[in-house]
């Protein structure tokens, strides 16, 4: 489990096909000290287990299905990425309840900068919009956000400086792919109501409302 709170951007320095899947090689820099065979590290918010280490890089083998699911996939020698070690159960929950298991991916739709912040809309499916709520939290790349605004066919959020220098966000541009990893709990809570309220119609966050939630 994670945090959503990005410790480090990281390089790829190897990206290789094998078969269906993809053998990928980090330089984890000093978080490579913290890491040992068989842990779990979320690379761009996706939890992957680290299969060999080698002084400071670190190799995990990705699946046909993570690729499939992620931005993983585009990743090549040179290519930033977040990098967030797991929770530990000392430590302080600073975001949300991040699993690191992507949902999706949205596009980065629209960046307004004002000062030193940046609002950023994202494009995505219908499926994943019915699962966030105003106020309420996603993980983009890794990078666990505040939900400000949800329509339609997006959503927006605001980023503090800090994250911007800190993440790969600070560098991303309109027609990005990025993964999304939508709450657990509003998940988990849709889940249920699915199962108790009496509707043939998809839930979404309106009907919620308009029956009193």
């Amino acid at each position: 489990m994670f945090t959503g709170l990005v410790e480090a951007i990281c390089r790829v320095t190897s990206a290789r096909p094998t078969g269906a899947g993809l053998r990928l090689v980090i330089d984890l820099g000093d978080l490579a000290n913290q890491a040992r065979t068989g842990d779990s590290i979320a690379i761009n918010g996706v939890c992957l287990t680290v299969s060999e280490l080698a002084g400071k890089t670190v190799g995990f083998d990705v699946s046909g299905e993570t690729l499939a699911k992620s931005n993983l996939g585009q990743l090549r020698p040179g290519s930033a990425v977040n990098v967030e070690l797991a929770l530990k159960l000392t430590d302080r929950l600073g975001g949300h309840f991040v699993l690191g298991h992507i949902d999706g991916t949205a596009t980065v739709k629209a960046i307004d900068r004002h000062g030193q912040f940046a609002d950023m809309t994202f494009a995505v499916t219908d499926e994943l919009l019915d699962q966030m709520a105003p106020k309420g939290s996603v993980a983009v790349d890794g990078v666990s956000l505040t939900i400000a605004n949800v329509t339609g066919q997006d959503f927006r959020v605001t980023i503090i400086p800090q994250t911007l220098e800190r993440t790969t966000l600070g560098t991303a541009k309109p027609g990005d792919k990025v993964n999304i990893e939508t709450d657990i709990i509003t998940k988990a809570v849709k889940r249920q109501l699915e199962k108790i309220l009496p509707t043939k119609e998809k839930l979404t966050v309106e009907k919620l409302r308009e029956s009193g939630f």
